[in-house]
């Protein structure tokens, strides 16, 4: 079932993946295939699904929490693929869980 909770996560994630996919190409000065691109975003909107399907919670810091550690584990697995060389984009995946789990809590019915 597609939840109000699951939609906004998910749009969330898909907005930072383009972010992601800006910063990626700053700091490699333009120079990465668009395969990893498009790999760098899919695993943001992945991380937005994860994210939207873990329960709806009453406390914001739990929430929090919860994100950081989601973009922690769904960060990981695309930084070990890539052969650990993009940190920067491993630890704004941590920030995104915590940005993309404060939308789903902020806008999404609590009750």
């Amino acid at each position: 079932m597609v939840t109000k909770r699951m939609k906004i996560s998910i749009v969330m994630g898909a907005l930072l993946g383009v972010v992601c996919i800006i910063g990626a190409q700053v700091r490699s000065g333009f120079e990465r295939e668009a395969l990893y691109l498009f790999a760098f975003w899919y695993n943001r909107l992945l991380m937005g699904a994860v994210i939207g399907l873990a329960g709806k919670t009453q406390e914001l810091n739990r929430a929090l929490a919860r994100g950081a550690l989601l973009g922690l584990l769904v960060s990981f697995a695309f930084y070990s693929a890539t052969g650990f060389g993009d940190a920067v984009g491993f630890a704004a995946g941590i920030v995104y869980g915590v940005i993309i789990e404060y939308a789903a809590y902020r806008f999404d019915d609590r009750g």
